[in-house]
């Protein structure tokens, strides 16, 4: 029986991408690009960082949604005093979430024989 090979470098570029969906566009585009490599790839690696994306970018999504919907009303009912208040917050998830999607790209242009898994995320997929 022959085992199958894959091109690394396709592997890495499409990996990378998967990841990166989210510098792209943090709506529609950095679930939609991730989707679409999964579908199209027959690669495991990277059907499973495609995977492992879309999950991370619903994080996003609902984290996003949790902290700053309360984060705006506050802001809204304290002319702003609340946005200062909780700029630490803001800023911590910003940087958790820049920091974890640059982990990923780092892992993937180094490993690409291996799959990213994102720390501390929720998976649907």
């Amino acid at each position: 029986m022959q085992e199958i090979t894959y091109n690394r470098d396709k592997r890495r570029l499409l990996s990378c991408l998967c990841h990166a969906a989210i510098f792209f566009s943090t709506a529609f585009l950095s679930i939609a690009v991730p989707f679409t490599i999964s579908i199209i790839s027959d690669d495991p690696v990277v059907q499973s960082n495609a995977k492992e994306s879309m999950n991370f970018h619903l994080n996003v999504w609902f984290w996003a949604t949790v902290i700053g919907v309360p984060v705006g009303i506050i802001s809204w009912l304290t002319f702003g005093l609340g946005g200062i208040l909780f700029f630490p917050l803001v800023a911590f998830g910003f940087l958790l979430h820049w920091g974890l999607t640059i982990w990923a790209l780092l892992s993937c242009l180094g490993n690409p024989d291996e799959p990213f898994r994102y720390p501390f995320i929720f998976r649907i997929f």
